[in-house]
Protein backbone atom coordinates (compact mmCIF):
# COMPACT_ATOMS: atom_id res chain seq x y z
CA UNK A 1 0.00 0.00 0.00
CA UNK A 2 3.08 2.42 0.70
CA UNK A 3 4.76 2.01 -2.53
CA UNK A 4 1.14 2.57 -4.65
CA UNK A 5 0.34 4.92 -2.45
CA UNK A 6 3.69 6.81 -3.48
CA UNK A 7 2.89 5.86 -7.21
CA UNK A 8 -0.13 7.79 -7.30
CA UNK A 9 1.67 10.60 -5.65
CA UNK A 10 3.93 10.97 -8.04
CA UNK A 11 1.63 10.07 -10.88
CA UNK A 12 -0.59 13.43 -9.19
CA UNK A 13 2.58 15.07 -9.60
CA UNK A 14 3.13 14.15 -13.18
CA UNK A 15 -0.22 15.37 -14.45
CA UNK A 16 0.42 18.34 -12.29
CA UNK A 17 3.47 18.87 -14.48
CA UNK A 18 1.12 18.29 -17.69
CA UNK A 19 -0.49 20.46 -16.75
CA UNK A 20 1.43 22.90 -16.44
CA UNK A 21 3.40 22.25 -19.53
CA UNK A 22 0.34 22.65 -21.54
CA UNK A 23 -0.97 25.91 -19.64
CA UNK A 24 2.74 27.64 -20.01
CA UNK A 25 2.84 26.43 -23.79
CA UNK A 26 -0.54 27.82 -24.62
CA UNK A 27 0.42 31.22 -22.98
CA UNK A 28 3.57 31.32 -24.80
CA UNK A 29 1.90 30.79 -28.24
CA UNK A 30 -0.64 32.88 -27.30
CA UNK A 31 2.16 35.65 -26.61
CA UNK A 32 3.68 34.80 -29.93
CA UNK A 33 0.66 36.10 -32.07
CA UNK A 34 0.12 39.61 -31.42
CA UNK A 35 -3.60 40.92 -30.95
CA UNK A 36 -4.25 43.58 -33.19
CA UNK A 37 -7.48 46.20 -33.59
CA UNK A 38 -8.10 47.23 -36.94
CA UNK A 39 -5.53 50.58 -37.53
CA UNK A 40 -4.26 52.21 -40.23
CA UNK A 41 -0.41 52.54 -40.73
CA UNK A 42 0.18 56.18 -40.46
CA UNK A 43 3.52 57.96 -40.92
CA UNK A 44 2.49 60.22 -37.86
CA UNK A 45 2.02 58.93 -34.58
CA UNK A 46 1.01 61.48 -32.43
CA UNK A 47 3.14 61.73 -28.71
CA UNK A 48 3.20 64.31 -25.77
CA UNK A 49 4.05 67.59 -26.92
CA UNK A 50 5.10 66.62 -30.39
CA UNK A 51 4.60 64.24 -32.93
CA UNK A 52 6.94 61.08 -34.22
CA UNK A 53 7.28 60.44 -37.60
CA UNK A 54 8.37 57.57 -39.52
CA UNK A 55 11.31 57.66 -41.76
CA UNK A 56 13.69 56.18 -44.32
CA UNK A 57 17.23 56.72 -44.28
CA UNK A 58 17.21 58.05 -47.91
CA UNK A 59 14.86 60.68 -46.91
CA UNK A 60 17.66 61.91 -43.93
CA UNK A 61 20.80 61.79 -45.28
CA UNK A 62 20.07 65.66 -46.62
CA UNK A 63 18.38 66.67 -43.09
CA UNK A 64 21.35 68.42 -40.61
CA UNK A 65 19.34 66.98 -37.59
CA UNK A 66 20.28 63.62 -38.51
CA UNK A 67 24.04 63.99 -37.65
CA UNK A 68 23.23 65.57 -34.40
CA UNK A 69 21.05 63.40 -33.03
CA UNK A 70 24.04 60.68 -32.65
CA UNK A 71 27.21 63.14 -33.32
CA UNK A 72 28.90 62.80 -29.73
CA UNK A 73 28.07 59.22 -29.79
CA UNK A 74 31.41 56.61 -30.59
CA UNK A 75 29.12 54.96 -33.20
CA UNK A 76 27.45 58.14 -34.85
CA UNK A 77 24.64 58.25 -38.07
CA UNK A 78 28.05 57.26 -40.12
CA UNK A 79 27.67 53.96 -38.26
CA UNK A 80 24.41 53.07 -38.78
CA UNK A 81 24.35 54.37 -42.50
CA UNK A 82 27.34 51.38 -42.48
CA UNK A 83 24.68 48.96 -40.67
CA UNK A 84 21.94 48.93 -42.96
CA UNK A 85 23.97 49.32 -46.01
CA UNK A 86 25.98 46.20 -45.57
CA UNK A 87 24.82 44.04 -42.60
CA UNK A 88 22.43 41.03 -43.62
CA UNK A 89 20.06 38.87 -41.59
CA UNK A 90 15.98 40.21 -42.03
CA UNK A 91 16.98 43.70 -40.60
CA UNK A 92 13.93 46.33 -41.50
CA UNK A 93 15.28 49.32 -40.55
CA UNK A 94 13.87 52.70 -39.90
CA UNK A 95 13.74 55.53 -38.24
CA UNK A 96 11.24 57.67 -35.41
CA UNK A 97 11.79 61.59 -36.00
CA UNK A 98 10.47 63.34 -33.17
CA UNK A 99 9.23 67.39 -33.66
CA UNK A 100 7.77 69.05 -30.77
CA UNK A 101 4.32 71.34 -30.96
CA UNK A 102 6.92 73.73 -32.27
CA UNK A 103 7.86 71.89 -35.57
CA UNK A 104 11.51 71.39 -33.84
CA UNK A 105 13.53 68.15 -34.62
CA UNK A 106 14.04 66.97 -31.36
CA UNK A 107 15.54 63.42 -32.14
CA UNK A 108 16.19 61.17 -34.92
CA UNK A 109 15.66 57.65 -33.14
CA UNK A 110 16.67 54.20 -35.33
CA UNK A 111 15.08 51.21 -35.29
CA UNK A 112 14.55 48.00 -36.91
CA UNK A 113 12.14 44.92 -36.84
CA UNK A 114 13.63 41.76 -36.91
CA UNK A 115 12.24 37.76 -36.08
CA UNK A 116 13.86 37.04 -32.67
CA UNK A 117 15.18 33.58 -31.79
CA UNK A 118 13.81 33.68 -27.74
CA UNK A 119 16.41 30.51 -27.40
CA UNK A 120 19.23 32.15 -28.59
CA UNK A 121 22.52 31.34 -26.34
CA UNK A 122 20.53 28.95 -24.08
CA UNK A 123 22.40 25.49 -23.96
CA UNK A 124 21.42 21.98 -22.74
CA UNK A 125 17.84 20.29 -22.57
CA UNK A 126 15.61 22.96 -23.29
CA UNK A 127 17.60 24.08 -26.33
CA UNK A 128 17.47 20.21 -27.53
CA UNK A 129 14.00 19.92 -27.35
CA UNK A 130 13.67 23.40 -29.13
CA UNK A 131 15.59 22.28 -31.78
CA UNK A 132 13.84 19.55 -32.31
CA UNK A 133 10.18 20.83 -32.67
CA UNK A 134 11.93 23.66 -35.00
CA UNK A 135 12.62 21.02 -37.80
CA UNK A 136 9.10 20.72 -38.00
CA UNK A 137 7.81 24.37 -36.55
CA UNK A 138 11.03 26.59 -38.05
CA UNK A 139 9.41 29.85 -36.28
CA UNK A 140 8.87 27.92 -32.78
CA UNK A 141 9.84 30.68 -29.77
CA UNK A 142 10.67 33.44 -31.91
CA UNK A 143 8.95 36.84 -32.28
CA UNK A 144 9.16 39.49 -34.42
CA UNK A 145 10.45 42.46 -32.43
CA UNK A 146 10.46 45.69 -32.99
CA UNK A 147 14.29 46.69 -31.32
CA UNK A 148 15.21 50.17 -30.64
CA UNK A 149 18.96 50.89 -30.95
CA UNK A 150 21.72 49.30 -33.31
CA UNK A 151 21.57 46.18 -34.99
CA UNK A 152 25.49 45.87 -34.34
CA UNK A 153 26.26 47.75 -31.30
CA UNK A 154 24.93 49.32 -28.71
CA UNK A 155 22.37 51.55 -28.43
CA UNK A 156 21.67 55.37 -27.82
CA UNK A 157 19.34 57.80 -27.74
CA UNK A 158 19.48 60.34 -30.99
CA UNK A 159 18.47 63.17 -29.02
CA UNK A 160 19.60 66.25 -31.07
CA UNK A 161 20.41 67.51 -27.56
CA UNK A 162 21.55 65.81 -24.46
CA UNK A 163 19.81 67.86 -22.66
CA UNK A 164 16.46 66.49 -24.06
CA UNK A 165 17.14 62.91 -22.95
CA UNK A 166 14.08 62.85 -20.71
CA UNK A 167 12.06 64.32 -23.16
CA UNK A 168 12.96 62.01 -25.80
CA UNK A 169 12.84 58.81 -23.56
CA UNK A 170 9.21 59.22 -22.90
CA UNK A 171 7.81 60.41 -26.74
CA UNK A 172 9.40 57.56 -27.77
CA UNK A 173 7.96 55.07 -25.08
CA UNK A 174 4.51 57.03 -26.14
CA UNK A 175 5.05 55.97 -30.05
CA UNK A 176 6.58 52.39 -29.86
CA UNK A 177 3.21 50.20 -28.58
CA UNK A 178 1.58 52.15 -31.90
CA UNK A 179 4.07 51.67 -34.37
CA UNK A 180 4.58 47.43 -33.28
CA UNK A 181 1.16 46.77 -33.15
CA UNK A 182 0.97 48.63 -36.59
CA UNK A 183 3.91 46.86 -37.97
CA UNK A 184 2.75 43.14 -36.47
CA UNK A 185 5.24 43.17 -33.51
CA UNK A 186 4.58 41.33 -30.43
CA UNK A 187 7.68 42.98 -28.70
CA UNK A 188 8.72 46.50 -28.07
CA UNK A 189 13.06 45.66 -27.00
CA UNK A 190 15.09 48.81 -26.19
CA UNK A 191 19.00 46.79 -27.19
CA UNK A 192 22.34 47.09 -25.01
CA UNK A 193 21.73 50.53 -23.75
CA UNK A 194 24.36 51.61 -21.24
CA UNK A 195 23.63 52.30 -17.84
CA UNK A 196 24.06 55.99 -17.83
CA UNK A 197 20.35 55.96 -19.72
CA UNK A 198 18.99 54.46 -16.75
CA UNK A 199 17.37 57.99 -15.41
CA UNK A 200 16.33 58.92 -18.60
CA UNK A 201 14.26 55.84 -19.62
CA UNK A 202 12.78 55.41 -15.96
CA UNK A 203 9.90 56.05 -17.48
CA UNK A 204 9.57 52.64 -19.18
CA UNK A 205 9.86 50.37 -16.21
CA UNK A 206 7.38 52.51 -14.47
CA UNK A 207 5.25 52.04 -17.87
CA UNK A 208 5.29 48.52 -18.46
CA UNK A 209 8.74 47.58 -19.34
CA UNK A 210 10.66 45.01 -17.37
CA UNK A 211 14.21 45.89 -17.29
CA UNK A 212 16.63 43.34 -17.69
CA UNK A 213 20.47 42.69 -17.82
CA UNK A 214 21.57 42.15 -21.25
CA UNK A 215 25.47 40.44 -21.09
CA UNK A 216 27.76 42.96 -20.39
CA UNK A 217 30.48 44.75 -21.56
CA UNK A 218 34.30 45.19 -20.13
CA UNK A 219 36.40 47.78 -19.59
CA UNK A 220 39.84 48.17 -18.16
CA UNK A 221 41.48 51.46 -17.02
CA UNK A 222 44.73 52.23 -18.80
CA UNK A 223 45.90 55.82 -17.48
CA UNK A 224 47.14 54.51 -14.34
CA UNK A 225 49.98 52.96 -16.49
CA UNK A 226 52.55 54.08 -18.40
CA UNK A 227 53.00 50.87 -20.26
CA UNK A 228 52.42 46.91 -20.57
CA UNK A 229 55.13 46.09 -17.79
CA UNK A 230 53.46 48.43 -15.42
CA UNK A 231 49.91 47.45 -15.49
CA UNK A 232 51.16 43.45 -16.00
CA UNK A 233 52.67 43.68 -11.52
CA UNK A 234 49.16 44.73 -10.67
CA UNK A 235 48.08 41.47 -11.76
CA UNK A 236 47.84 38.73 -9.68
CA UNK A 237 50.46 36.05 -9.07
CA UNK A 238 48.57 33.48 -10.33
CA UNK A 239 47.61 35.45 -13.50
CA UNK A 240 51.23 36.53 -14.03
CA UNK A 241 52.88 33.17 -13.46
CA UNK A 242 49.87 31.83 -16.11
CA UNK A 243 50.64 34.91 -19.06
CA UNK A 244 54.24 33.86 -18.61
CA UNK A 245 53.74 30.57 -19.36
CA UNK A 246 51.49 31.17 -22.67
CA UNK A 247 53.71 34.34 -24.20
CA UNK A 248 56.94 31.99 -23.94
CA UNK A 249 55.22 29.35 -25.96
CA UNK A 250 54.50 31.94 -28.48
CA UNK A 251 57.88 33.04 -28.85
CA UNK A 252 59.20 29.78 -29.11
CA UNK A 253 57.49 29.31 -32.31
CA UNK A 254 58.06 31.62 -35.53
CA UNK A 255 57.97 35.20 -34.64
CA UNK A 256 54.38 36.93 -34.87
CA UNK A 257 54.47 40.59 -36.77
CA UNK A 258 51.88 43.09 -35.65
CA UNK A 259 50.55 45.55 -37.98
CA UNK A 260 48.30 48.57 -37.43
CA UNK A 261 46.23 49.63 -40.15
CA UNK A 262 43.21 52.25 -41.41
CA UNK A 263 42.46 50.22 -44.46
CA UNK A 264 41.30 47.06 -44.17
CA UNK A 265 40.22 46.07 -48.22
CA UNK A 266 44.35 44.62 -49.04
CA UNK A 267 43.79 41.65 -46.48
CA UNK A 268 39.58 41.34 -46.14
CA UNK A 269 39.75 38.08 -47.35
CA UNK A 270 42.26 36.56 -45.18
CA UNK A 271 40.97 38.82 -42.45
CA UNK A 272 37.38 37.79 -42.38
CA UNK A 273 37.58 33.72 -42.84
CA UNK A 274 39.07 34.35 -39.55
CA UNK A 275 36.06 36.26 -38.04
CA UNK A 276 33.95 33.89 -39.07
CA UNK A 277 35.96 30.74 -37.44
CA UNK A 278 35.21 33.44 -34.41
CA UNK A 279 31.58 34.19 -34.74
CA UNK A 280 30.66 30.94 -35.52
CA UNK A 281 31.87 29.43 -32.30
CA UNK A 282 29.84 32.11 -30.67
CA UNK A 283 26.66 30.65 -28.61
CA UNK A 284 25.29 34.17 -28.80
CA UNK A 285 24.18 35.43 -32.38
CA UNK A 286 22.39 38.23 -33.30
CA UNK A 287 24.18 39.82 -36.32
CA UNK A 288 26.70 38.48 -38.62
CA UNK A 289 29.13 41.23 -40.15
CA UNK A 290 30.00 41.19 -43.80
CA UNK A 291 33.22 42.06 -45.68
CA UNK A 292 31.83 45.33 -47.36
CA UNK A 293 30.95 46.31 -43.59
CA UNK A 294 34.17 46.11 -42.79
CA UNK A 295 35.32 48.16 -46.27
CA UNK A 296 33.30 50.82 -46.18
CA UNK A 297 33.30 51.28 -42.33
CA UNK A 298 37.32 52.01 -43.26
CA UNK A 299 36.67 54.11 -45.99
CA UNK A 300 34.11 56.43 -44.62
CA UNK A 301 35.05 56.10 -40.36
CA UNK A 302 38.79 56.68 -41.28
CA UNK A 303 39.18 58.94 -38.43
CA UNK A 304 37.99 55.95 -35.62
CA UNK A 305 38.24 52.63 -37.60
CA UNK A 306 41.80 50.81 -36.87
CA UNK A 307 42.68 46.92 -37.63
CA UNK A 308 45.27 44.64 -36.17
CA UNK A 309 46.75 42.26 -37.94
CA UNK A 310 49.40 39.68 -36.63
CA UNK A 311 51.11 37.28 -39.41
CA UNK A 312 52.96 34.35 -38.83
CA UNK A 313 55.24 33.50 -41.80
CA UNK A 314 53.37 35.92 -43.66
CA UNK A 315 50.25 34.53 -43.10
CA UNK A 316 47.40 36.26 -41.44
CA UNK A 317 46.57 34.55 -38.31
CA UNK A 318 44.64 37.27 -35.98
CA UNK A 319 42.76 40.09 -36.82
CA UNK A 320 40.94 42.49 -34.84
CA UNK A 321 38.47 45.54 -35.33
CA UNK A 322 38.48 48.86 -32.98
CA UNK A 323 37.15 51.59 -32.87
CA UNK A 324 39.19 54.81 -31.57
CA UNK A 325 36.68 57.46 -29.71
CA UNK A 326 38.25 60.21 -27.62
CA UNK A 327 40.02 58.83 -25.08
CA UNK A 328 39.01 54.94 -24.86
CA UNK A 329 39.56 52.48 -27.72
CA UNK A 330 36.38 49.45 -28.11
CA UNK A 331 37.64 46.03 -29.45
CA UNK A 332 34.57 45.26 -31.60
CA UNK A 333 35.54 41.84 -32.92
CA UNK A 334 38.50 39.43 -33.77
CA UNK A 335 39.28 36.47 -36.14
CA UNK A 336 41.83 33.67 -34.99
CA UNK A 337 43.39 30.86 -36.84
CA UNK A 338 42.25 28.14 -34.79
CA UNK A 339 45.07 25.96 -36.57
CA UNK A 340 47.59 27.88 -34.65
CA UNK A 341 45.25 30.24 -32.38
CA UNK A 342 44.90 27.33 -29.22
CA UNK A 343 48.19 26.49 -29.36
CA UNK A 344 50.23 29.78 -29.02
CA UNK A 345 47.42 31.08 -27.16
CA UNK A 346 46.80 33.65 -29.73
CA UNK A 347 43.38 35.78 -27.77
CA UNK A 348 45.82 36.67 -24.98
CA UNK A 349 49.19 37.54 -27.30
CA UNK A 350 47.03 39.70 -29.44
CA UNK A 351 45.13 41.35 -26.31
CA UNK A 352 48.77 42.06 -25.07
CA UNK A 353 49.35 43.89 -28.04
CA UNK A 354 46.30 45.91 -28.59
CA UNK A 355 46.55 47.16 -24.47
CA UNK A 356 50.41 48.16 -25.37
CA UNK A 357 49.12 50.25 -28.44
CA UNK A 358 46.70 51.92 -26.49
CA UNK A 359 48.81 52.37 -23.59
CA UNK A 360 51.19 54.00 -26.40
CA UNK A 361 48.50 56.15 -27.86
CA UNK A 362 48.07 57.49 -24.26
CA UNK A 363 44.30 55.99 -24.55
CA UNK A 364 42.64 55.89 -20.83
CA UNK A 365 39.93 53.31 -21.14
CA UNK A 366 40.21 49.56 -23.11
CA UNK A 367 36.53 48.56 -23.88
CA UNK A 368 35.41 44.73 -24.71
CA UNK A 369 32.94 43.64 -26.37
CA UNK A 370 30.33 40.96 -24.30
CA UNK A 371 31.40 37.32 -23.55
CA UNK A 372 34.69 35.42 -22.70
CA UNK A 373 34.71 36.74 -19.20
CA UNK A 374 36.70 34.36 -17.35
CA UNK A 375 39.84 36.10 -18.79
CA UNK A 376 38.85 39.37 -18.39
CA UNK A 377 37.88 38.65 -14.68
CA UNK A 378 41.84 37.59 -14.12
CA UNK A 379 42.52 40.24 -16.08
CA UNK A 380 41.31 43.12 -13.73
CA UNK A 381 38.60 44.07 -16.20
CA UNK A 382 35.47 45.61 -14.70
CA UNK A 383 31.67 45.06 -16.13
CA UNK A 384 30.28 47.69 -18.23
CA UNK A 385 26.46 46.98 -17.66
CA UNK A 386 24.27 47.20 -20.61
CA UNK A 387 20.13 47.21 -20.00
CA UNK A 388 17.83 45.54 -21.90
CA UNK A 389 14.03 46.76 -21.46
CA UNK A 390 11.13 44.73 -23.36
CA UNK A 391 7.51 44.89 -23.37
CA UNK A 392 4.55 42.50 -25.23
CA UNK A 393 2.35 45.03 -26.90
CA UNK A 394 -0.78 42.95 -25.46
CA UNK A 395 -1.93 44.51 -23.12
CA UNK A 396 -3.44 41.76 -20.90
CA UNK A 397 -0.27 39.37 -21.50
CA UNK A 398 2.13 41.72 -20.87
CA UNK A 399 2.13 41.54 -16.94
CA UNK A 400 2.20 37.64 -17.28
CA UNK A 401 5.31 38.36 -19.68
CA UNK A 402 7.63 41.06 -17.71
CA UNK A 403 7.59 37.89 -14.82
CA UNK A 404 8.05 35.29 -17.06
CA UNK A 405 10.84 36.93 -19.23
CA UNK A 406 13.24 37.31 -16.61
CA UNK A 407 14.02 33.80 -16.19
CA UNK A 408 14.89 33.84 -19.93
CA UNK A 409 17.64 36.85 -19.51
CA UNK A 410 20.85 35.85 -20.93
CA UNK A 411 23.30 36.42 -17.87
CA UNK A 412 21.91 33.77 -16.18
CA UNK A 413 23.81 31.70 -18.15
CA UNK A 414 26.88 32.55 -17.14
CA UNK A 415 27.83 32.06 -13.79
CA UNK A 416 31.09 34.15 -14.33
CA UNK A 417 29.50 37.27 -14.27
CA UNK A 418 28.60 36.97 -10.48
CA UNK A 419 32.74 36.67 -10.03
CA UNK A 420 33.18 40.05 -10.84
CA UNK A 421 33.38 43.17 -8.54
CA UNK A 422 30.82 45.19 -9.36
CA UNK A 423 28.54 42.53 -10.78
CA UNK A 424 26.05 44.28 -8.34
CA UNK A 425 26.31 46.96 -11.11
CA UNK A 426 24.03 44.81 -14.07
Amino acid sequence: MQVNGRCESRFRLSLRKFKSLLIGNFLLRLSCQPVFSCMSVTNAIPVPNGVARIRSLAELQNWDAWPRALRNKCKDHRYYEIVEETLEGGFEYHYLQLEDDSGNVRAIQPVFFVRQNLVEGMLGKIRSVVDLIRKRFPRFLTMRVLMVGCAAGTGDLGACDEKDEAWVANALRASFRTYARQNKASLVVLKDFPAKYREALGVYTSNGYARMPSMPMTRLALHPFQDWDEYFRTLSKATRKDLRRKFRKTERAPKIDMEVVSEIAPYIDEAYALYIAVHERSPFKFETLTKNYFRILAQQMPDRARFFIWRQSGKIVAFSFCLICDDAIYDECMGLDYSVALDLHLYFYTLRDVITWSLQQRLKYYYSNPLNYEPKLHLDCELVPLDLYVMHTNAFLNPIFRRAIKYLGPTRQDPVLRRFPNADQL
